[in-house]
């Protein structure tokens, strides 16, 4: 199965008009559509996908003298 996309934004009347598709006429095809979704206005959703992670003194304790208990 071959796939073609177009990109088109649905004006006021709701209606989709496809033209220049690669297909004769009597082909049998399937129409799927479905939203792009609004595009975010922040930044990257995942930041730090793909960025090395380093540990500086590992197994050092965290916040040792936020404990009461050690006071």
């Amino acid at each position: 199965m071959e796939v073609y996309r177009r990109q088109i934004v649905v004006p006021s009347d709701g209606t989709l008009t496809l033209k220049g598709l690669p297909f004769r006429p009597g082909d049998s095809v399937e129409i799927v559509v479905r939203s792009c979704g609004r595009k975010r206005t922040g930044g990257e959703p995942y930041s730090l996908r793909g960025k090395p992670i380093r540990y500086v003194d590992p197994f050092e304790s965290v916040a040792e003298e936020d404990w009461e208990v050690l006071r």
